[in-house]
């Protein structure tokens, strides 16, 4: 890792990306940003997979899913993301 490379400097840039695809980052900020963005390989991989993903996000809408409900709590248990389960009839 180079000097100019520092860890911390991709760390910083990771806590900027949602603010940066929702064209919400400061105009300074993101000139530093996209500076990193040229010379980083891995947080171009990371901003283009949070880019598909919002993408496909907003193409479902609100469209149900078609993922069987164990299927979806099982996913969701392993991403530690239970709470944002969607609720469900009873």
């Amino acid at each position: 890792m180079s000097a100019q490379h520092a860890t911390h400097n991709c760390s910083e840039v990771l806590t900027q990306l949602n603010d940066y695809v929702d064209g919400e980052l400061d105009a300074g900020l993101c000139v530093e940003l996209e500076d990193h963005l040229r010379s980083c390989t891995d947080c171009r991989i990371v901003l283009d997979t949070l880019q598909k993903t919002v993408y496909l996000v907003h193409q479902l809408g609100d469209q149900d899913s078609d993922i069987p409900e164990d299927v979806e709590a099982r996913l969701f248990a392993k991403m530690n993301l239970e709470t944002y389960l969607p609720a469900r009839g009873a």
